[in-house]
């Protein structure tokens, strides 16, 4: 039976375990949306993850949503990036850029006052925190399908950008409600074109993206994430049979590329989660919660019963940066300070205790 720390390979990377660490949004950008000495300690810490998959990083100044978020498509940001990746690897790890436009979920006070774009002009439910305090969620401008592949050109600038800052590789975020995930939803995808209607023309722009961004830095430097019918961020995916179409098809769409791995946010033992992992016939990296805790036990379980290839875990990697050794040891676990999750400085960012000898 598959354990936690059995190694595995995903694309071009060796790791020493089977769990790997989430992408975790935790609001500490410098200037510039660039990374800073105190990201570089952070991800340096958690070098032991084996794989890290960074906070959700905006691939245009457009493309983002929360405050003090990183970007990946200037030159300070390439810079501070570079900073991140080699403390990463300085201490073994690997590490992969997650490319995540905001899309609707945004509001343009948190963008130098740039607009809001969406597949349609839907507005999300409930507010964003700016830099003036709260605000409803801007009206996005639908993009127009003439636009299309300068967005496409934005995902290969940044993910191009994260090979020359020293990274990896990159996970595209097309779940939670973002711009890709926007795209695969029937509610906040109502486009009349060949990019919206039926699952197949859903499907098509997170496709493309993923086709694109292959064929520049390599396909087994890409991975994705996916999270069917799940209900955040005003997403509403409710028709299971849509669903299954909509995901089936986009999974069969990116198997051919051979992309590192697909992650899948759902019940690890749903009949469509499993069909998908089918279907992609790579590694599947699962995620068994969304704000939960994910144990060792959990970790275990999923890999014994052959529901996943690898399991993602976030919680635990905040306040544990050397979690691998404390699961390993059967040592305790610190204690998370969910408060200081979003924004601020070194407090529960990289001041966690690490084991002592």
């Amino acid at each position: 039976m598959t354990s936690a720390f059995d190694p595995i390979r995903i694309g071009r990377w060796d790791l020493p375990q089977r769990f790997v660490m989430a992408p975790l949004t935790r609001n500490r950008a410098g200037k510039g949306m660039a990374p800073t000495e105190l990201n570089a300690t952070y991800y340096g810490q958690r070098a032991g993850a084996g794989l890290i998959i960074s906070e959700g990083t905006q691939p245009s100044e457009r493309g983002q949503g929360y405050l003090n978020t990183p970007g990946i498509h200037t030159p300070e940001q390439i810079a501070g990036w570079r900073k991140v990746a080699d403390a990463v690897h300085a201490d073994g790890g690997t590490i992969v850029i997650q490319l995540m436009h905001a899309g609707r979920i945004a509001h343009s006070d948190n963008k130098n006052g740039l607009e809001t774009v969406a597949p349609s002009a839907v507005q999300a439910p409930g507010e964003m925190i700016t830099v003036n305090g709260p605000k409803p969620h801007d009206q996005p401008r639908a993009l127009e399908t003439d636009e299309l592949p300068q967005i496409i050109a934005e995902y290969v600038h940044a993910a191009q950008s994260t090979i020359e800052a020293g990274a990896d590789g990159v996970e595209l975020h097309a779940a939670n409600g973002y711009l890709l995930h926007q795209f695969l939803a029937p509610n906040t995808n109502q486009r009349t074109d060949g990019y919206g209607g039926s699952p197949q023309a859903r499907a098509r722009f997170v496709i493309e993206v993923a086709q694109a961004v292959a064929d520049a830095i390599g396909a087994d430097r890409v991975g994705m994430r996916i999270s069917p019918g799940h209900a955040f961020n005003g997403i509403e995916e409710t028709d299971p049979a849509d669903i299954r179409a909509t995901y089936q098809t986009l999974v069969d769409g990116i198997a051919p590329l051979g992309l590192a791995y697909l992650s899948i946010l759902a019940d690890p033992a749903a009949e469509l989660t499993q069909d998908l992992r089918r279907r992609f016939g790579g590694p599947v990296i699962v995620n068994s919660g969304f704000g939960s805790i994910t144990t060792l036990q959990d970790v275990d379980d999923i890999l014994q019963a052959d529901l996943g290839d690898a399991v993602a875990v976030g919680r635990e990697f905040i306040a544990n940066p050397d979690l691998p050794a404390r699961w390993r040891a059967g040592a305790d676990l610190n204690e998370i300070d969910d408060s200081t999750f979003y924004g601020g400085g070194a407090k529960g960012y990289t001041d966690y205790p690490q084991l002592t000898a």
